[in-house]
């Protein structure tokens, strides 16, 4: 059995299909079976991911659905489109293209109708209402350079709006070091990732046309993210294995301080079973 490279990519749940990621299967004799060029799987359980923005509901992950194909220089890993430049034995070297993840959180808010009183010779009723702004996606061009050896795996990542939706950068790097024993795998990670004022302020400010008495007008500067992720897995056969996962991420202070986010922290977590169909 091995371990290869693993990369994150934007979906929601994507660390619950890497966390049950399927050893190498050997024939009769004990050579390694020819490997798919795709890994479907789909994990089924319970999960949540908070939100951290006001009048939002949490995203429940009941059902993951982890697609993949790679070729020999193109690839496709859960939204993300890419080209390997260079292959080597112990580093890769990618292109890639995707969705920006930020926008997720704007799918589960709420409009909320707010009562103000006024004190004086009278009292003064009104409602005001309160509306998140919304977010488009922003599809973003970057390269990836994925590093393993003995001491663990790494990823280092560069990625540039190319929609001319925030037009801003985003770095992230990330290290894991998975550990076998026995039927379990074990994979604690951390990393980072500095977004752009660009960035930020397209996502997490509030412009002038939407600031209200109860939204005042923001905007957002550059920051780090940090976050670290602990993931573990129990193979129960080639199929079928048990998937424990829980992340923890914290926003830059430059998101935190907008009118628009309730909670700097993003927690996330599952619970279930992960069949791997190749």
């Amino acid at each position: 059995m091995s371990f290869e490279p693993t990369r994150a990519c934007a979906c929601v749940a994507a660390f619950v299909a890497a966390a049950a990621a399927s050893p190498v299967l050997c024939d009769e004799a004990g050579r390694p079976e020819a490997e798919s060029p795709w890994e479907i799987g789909i994990a089924m359980g319970y999960g949540k991911r908070s939100n951290p923005l006001i009048q939002s509901d949490d995203i429940d992950v009941l059902v993951d659905i982890d697609i993949a194909w790679y070729g020999e220089r193109w690839f496709f890993d859960n939204g993300d489109v890419g080209f390997t430049v260079r292959d080597g034995r112990r580093t890769t070297l990618n292109l890639i293209g995707r969705v920006n993840s930020d926008r997720v959180f704007f799918s589960k808010t709420d409009t909320e109708y707010v009562s103000l009183f006024g004190f004086g010779a009278e009292r003064v009723e009104s409602v005001e209402r309160v509306v998140i702004p919304d977010r488009d996606y922003a599809f973003e061009l970057g390269v990836e350079l994925l590093c393993d050896g003995d001491w663990g795996h790494l990823q280092v990542a560069a990625h540039h709006d190319v929609s001319g939706r925030h037009e801003g950068y985003e770095i992230f790097a990330a290290y894991g070091r998975p550990s076998r024993q026995g039927r379990w795998v074990f994979e604690p990670s951390f990393g980072f990732a500095w977004k752009s004022r660009e960035l930020n302020d397209y996502y997490w400010g509030v412009r002038p046309h939407e600031s209200s008495t109860l939204l005042p007008e923001y905007e957002a500067g550059s920051g780090f993210n940090a976050h670290a992720r602990f993931v573990a897995s129990y193979q129960l056969d080639r199929h079928w294995a048990f998937v424990i996962a829980t992340e923890h991420e914290r926003l830059s202070g430059e998101a935190a301080r907008s009118p628009l986010v309730a909670d700097r922290s993003v927690r996330s977590g599952f619970l279930g079973f992960r069949y791997t169909f190749f």
